[in-house]
C-alpha cells in the first residue's frame, strides 16, 4: 500500500508526449445509435469559465442527459453486457460491484434483456445511489467494505453460482475481455465530442480532462486521443479524489499501486486500485494526474451549475481538477507542463448529473 501526502497531489509525466498506441476499435457507437432513446449528450461552451481559467475556449461534455440514467456509465455497461451475453447465451444472472452508476447501468441492461442482476456495493455509497440501483430491479447487497472488497464479493458470487456472469469495469489477471468492451463502449463519448467540435467549427482541444476512478474512462480517452492515427493529440489530465488517488500513486511510482481509501463525496471515484487493463495506457498516455479535495469539488459543482451544467460530485471532478491545475500557487509551472496559454481550448467531461 502507498500513503499519499499533501505534496503528492500533482504529477506531470515528462515522457507522455512521445507515447502512442494502436487506434482503438470504435464499433460501439453504431450499437448505441441503435438503442431506444440514444442521442448525443450536449457539449456546452462557457465563455465565462474560459475567462476565469485564462484560456480561449472551454467546453463541458454534459453526461447528465445520457439516456435517462444521468451518467455516462450506460455507454460501457450496455456494450459490455451485449457482448458478454453473446459469448454466454446460457447466462441468467449478471453480477457486478459498483459505487452507483455502473451498477445501475448494468441492472438496467439486464432488465431490458430479461435477466437478473445481483449488485454489490461498498458501505460508503449514498443511500440514494443504492435505491437507484434497486429501482432497476437488481438484488443489492451493501457490504462493510470498500470498493475493492465489493469487487471481490462480486467475483466470488460469479465463481460460486452457475449461469452467472460478471460485468465489471476493472480488470485483473485473466479478466480483460469484459473491461475491454466497457472501454470500447466509452469511446462513443469521445467520437461525439469530435463530431460536436467539428460542427461548431471549434479548434481541436489543447487538453481533455477526465475523472480517473479505476481508470477505464481515462483509458478510453488515451486510446482515442493518443493513438497513431491522431496527428495533433491533446494533452490528457486525469482527476481523482485526494482520498482515493490510486492512479496518481501509480504513475508517480511507475508501477501499479493500491492505496487505502477514505470517504469522499466523489463516491464514483472512490477506488483503491487501477484496472490492470488500463494501467499501460495511464502510465504512458496521461500527461498529468491531479487529486482534489471534497471542498474543491463542491465549489466545482457550484461553478458548473452557474454555467448551466448540472453535475454530481464525481461528474464535477474533471472541471475541479483542471481549475486546480490552472489557478493558485504553482499554476504557472503546471500551465507550462500542460502547454496551456490564453488561446487554449479545454474540454472537460462532466460524467454524471446530481444524485436525486
Amino acid at each position: 500500500m502507498v500513503e499519499l501526502t499533501t505534496e503528492a497531489l500533482w504529477y506531470a509525466n515528462p515522457t507522455s508526449r512521445g507515447w502512442s498506441c494502436e487506434p482503438p476499435v470504435e464499433t460501439a457507437i453504431e450499437f448505441h445509435r441503435g438503442l431506444p432513446g440514444y442521442a448525443p449528450t450536449p457539449l456546452v461552451e462557457s465563455p465565462a469559465l474560459a475567462a476565469k481559467l485564462g484560456v480561449g475556449r472551454v467546453f463541458i461534455k454534459d453526461e447528465s442527459q445520457r439516456f435517462d440514467l444521468g451518467a455516462f456509465k450506460f455507454l460501457g455497461a450496455s456494450w459490455a453486457v451485449h457482448r458478454t451475453i453473446a459469448e454466454n447465451p446460457t447466462a441468467v444472472t449478471i453480477t457486478t460491484a459498483t459505487d452507483g452508476n455502473h451498477g445501475r447501468a448494468v441492472a438496467r441492461m439486464a432488465r431490458e434483456l430479461g435477466l437478473d442482476a445481483v449488485v454489490f456495493m461498498p458501505r460508503a455509497v449514498p443511500v440514494l445511489a443504492v435505491d437507484r440501483v434497486r429501482a432497476e430491479g437488481a438484488e443489492v447487497t451493501v457490504l462493510e467494505t470498500d470498493y475493492d472488497g465489493a469487487v471481490k464479493a462480486a467475483r466470488a458470487y460469479a465463481d460460486s453460482h452457475q449461469n452467472v456472469v460478471i460485468v465489471q469495469d476493472t480488470a485483473w489477471e485473466g479478466y480483460e475481455d469484459v473491461p475491454g468492451w466497457i472501454v470500447e463502449g466509452y469511446s462513443t463519448l469521445f467520437v461525439e465530442i469530435d463530431e460536436q467540435l467539428a460542427q461548431l467549427h471549434a479548434p481541436e482541444p489543447t487538453i481533455v480532462a477526465v475523472p480517473a476512478g479505476v481508470g477505464s474512462l481515462a483509458q478510453a480517452a488515451v486510446a482515442h486521443y493518443r493513438n497513431t492515427a491522431v496527428a495533433r493529440p491533446p494533452r490528457l489530465l486525469a482527476v481523482e479524489p485526494d482520498t482515493a488517488a490510486c492512479v496518481l500513486a501509480s504513475v508517480r511510482s511507475g508501477r501499479l499501486e493500491s492505496v487505502e481509501t477514505a470517504g469522499t463525496i466523489m463516491n464514483g471515484l472512490n477506488c483503491g486500485t487501477p484496472s490492470s487493463l488500463a494501467w499501460p495506457y495511464l502510465r504512458g498516455g496521461l500527461d498529468a494526474v491531479i487529486a482534489v479535495t471534497d471542498a474543491a469539488c463542491r465549489a466545482g459543482m457550484e461553478t458548473l451549475a452557474s454555467a448551466g451544467v448540472p453535475s454530481g460530485p464525481s461528474g464535477a471532478a474533471a472541471f475541479t481538477g483542471i481549475r486546480a491545475a490552472l489557478t493558485g500557487a504553482g499554476a504557472a509551472e503546471r500551465r507550462a507542463q500542460l502547454g496551456i496559454d490564453a488561446s487554449s481550448t479545454i474540454v472537460c467531461l462532466s460524467t454524471e448529473g446530481p444524485i436525486r
